[in-house]
């Protein structure tokens, strides 16, 4: 039986996608630095910014799936992304593993207009100039015939899950839970595209097992229109029965509370993804694969549930 093995085993991605494969009866291989078991699943402990041990992680794999999910810190990025994407190129080289890359929309920058496949690379950020030379390497690669491989972008994710890692998790749904206000960044009322982490785990599924999908861009299915912040957090709140005042938080607020954390540091250079309208298309995917993505209502709910055990009155 042929092996998917999952690089990055532990992030909500990675989990999502690992529940969805095994479900379709594919043999599975979770590889991190710790993996922690997992029923209907084989673990191997890989460190892949180490050549050698990235070879072993990926030998025998029909595909592989680069989901890692470093800090959120570019110091550890500069560092270790770019030996991360040379050893799982090589190792996939080496042992005609098909590779997809789970990638963000970072190399993109502020896009006037909504984000496609198509949309040049023009980063704002050094996290994105990185994101964009990561893309461009692996890209390279397909053309020159020596990997067969994809890139799978996905917006800002929610959902199920997500391990109070993504920002609508963190401000919104984590803060609602404890009783206080919700918050956004910058301004509420621009549009913000958010992927729903169980259609992207699909997704990529369905992409892995499609010939016709390799050696190529796909954004992954996200409901249109964008949502608002404000939005997000009116039916969060409905949804948790928790309806308190939205926060705004304002450029100069991160920046001072930047001083005094890492992360908030590391998110400041971001702020235009908030200040700007962030639109992200998955239209190719969507009339290739005939997938409706999951309405925010119907996500919010699910996610809701999926903290409390309650679906509340949305």
């Amino acid at each position: 039986m042929s092996i998917h093995t999952v690089l990055g085993a532990g992030g909500v991605i990675a989990d999502t996608l690992t529940r969805e494969l095994i479900t379709r009866g594919i043999s599975v291989r979770l590889v991190s630095r710790h993996p922690a078991p997992r029923q209907g699943a084989t673990v191997l402990a890989a460190d892949l910014t180490d050549p050698g041990q990235t070879l072993q992680a990926i030998t025998g794999s029909a595909v592989v799936y680069l989901c890692v999910g470093l800090p959120y810190d570019f110091r550890i990025w500069r560092q270790q992304w770019p030996k991360i994407i040379n050893n799982t190129i090589e190792a996939c080289k080496a042992t005609q593993a098909k590779l997809i890359f789970f990638d963000n929309v970072y190399m993109y920058g502020k896009v006037d207009g909504p984000m496609t496949e198509e949309t040049p690379y023009d980063p704002s950020s050094r996290k994105g100039d990185l994101r964009a030379r990561l893309a461009t390497q692996l890209m390279s690669e397909v053309r020159k015939g020596h990997i067969t491989a994809t890139i799978a972008r996905a917006a800002d994710f929610y959902g199920p899950g997500t391990g109070k890692t993504s920002i609508p998790d963190i401000l919104i749904f984590q803060r609602l839970l404890k009783g206080q206000r919700p918050q956004w960044l910058v301004d509420p009322t621009v549009p913000h595209s958010l992927t729903y982490t169980p259609d992207a785990a699909r997704a990529l599924a369905i992409l892995a097992m499609d010939e016709s999908s390799w050696n190529q861009v796909w954004h992954l299915p996200t409901a249109e229109p964008a949502i608002s912040g404000a939005e997000l957090a009116r039916l969060a709140g409905l949804a948790l029965q928790k309806e308190l005042r939205l926060q705004t938080l304002p450029s100069w607020m991160i920046r001072l509370g930047g001083l005094f954390d890492r992360t908030t540091s590391e998110l400041h250079e971001m702020l235009y993804q908030y200040a700007f309208s962030y639109q992200f298309d998955s239209s190719k995917f969507e009339k290739a694969y005939n997938f409706k993505p999951t309405s925010y209502q119907d996500g919010i709910r699910a996610t809701a549930t999926a903290l409390t055990g309650d679906s509340g009155s949305l």
